[in-house]
């Protein structure tokens, strides 16, 4: 089995960048659309397969791979998943949709497909989860900034959205005279007018602030840089990574690229900080 991480992730960006993803794509008919472009890229850098004409090698690297409508677009085989975000400005926020921030992947979230609860042997429960999220300016193909941030690190946990989004259920469940099915959404109702005609679908739109803000004590995007990536693991994390991909990365320090050792606000109470790594490529 094929083995990969955000470690070989990086050095697979360093050692071959790319910023003209739209031209790259079009050149294998893989994509011609930069969101589409962004999620082939991300995965390709994670499998070695930047220059390949086609997606097949995906396959060796991950045991899922997903769909626009539930997260995560990728799972690594016996590792962490991955959630794709494309965004037009460095400040722009982050739309999740019906999903909140995710702290790790669970397998008991009622939104990831059964195909994804087992697409290993093992009966995982949960995994880490990376966040990617590419900036490419409004009219250009180019990708200005790629964060790459570890749900520990971005997002509370679970039960501080997951209470939100059942109160707001269970108030609406106290409307009466009216019809409620079982949903994923926040509800459904059924027959709200006397004919029985009309149905009303109560969706959580839920949006999560840029990383530019989030993490601006400790990371920034200099203008006269034309590409940066920055990505965010909790220390105790990064140590866990196979010794040779650490060493690996570590001698590819340069005017370029940097690993800094950084405290972070939990995102649980920020009263709290935690350990963490910076890994900036920026040129």
């Amino acid at each position: 089995m094929k083995k990969t991480n955000l470690l070989i992730a990086l050095i697979n960006i360093i050692e071959n960048p790319i910023v003209d993803l739209v031209s790259h794509y079009k050149g294998s008919n893989r994509a011609n659309k930069m969101g589409d472009a962004l999620e082939h890229y991300v995965k390709d850098v994670f499998c070695h397969s930047i220059n390949e004409k086609n997606d097949v090698i995906h396959g060796e690297f991950f045991s899922y791979l997903g769909n626009q409508n539930n997260p995560p677009d990728a799972i690594i085989r016996n590792g962490d998943a991955i959630e794709v975000k494309k965004i037009e400005g460095l400040s722009s926020v982050i739309a999740l949709n019906s999903s909140y921030p995710k702290d790790k992947l669970y397998r008991d979230d009622s939104r990831i497909t059964e195909a994804c609860r087992n697409c290993e042997s093992s009966d995982w429960i949960e995994k880490d989860i990376i966040y990617a999220i590419g900036v490419s300016p409004k009219n250009t193909d180019k990708l200005k900034a790629l964060w790459l941030i570890y749900g520990d690190c971005y997002a509370a946990e679970r039960g501080i959205y997951q209470r939100i989004a059942d109160k707001i259920s269970q108030g609406i469940q106290e409307i009466p005279d009216v019809e409620f099915i079982e949903t994923n959404e926040l509800a459904k109702v059924k027959k709200v007018d006397p004919l029985g005609i009309t149905d009303l679908r109560v969706r959580g739109m839920w949006h999560i602030e840029n990383p530019i803000k989030v993490f601006n004590y400790v990371a920034t995007i200099e203008a006269q840089h034309d590409f940066t990536v920055h990505a965010i693991v909790l220390s105790e994390k990064y140590e866990r990574f196979p010794d040779e991909d650490k060493e690996r990365l570590e001698n590819l320090q340069s005017d370029f690229f940097s690993i800094t050792n950084i405290k972070i606000k939990s995102p649980n109470n920020p009263a709290n900080l935690l350990e963490a790594k910076l890994l900036t490529y920026a040129r």
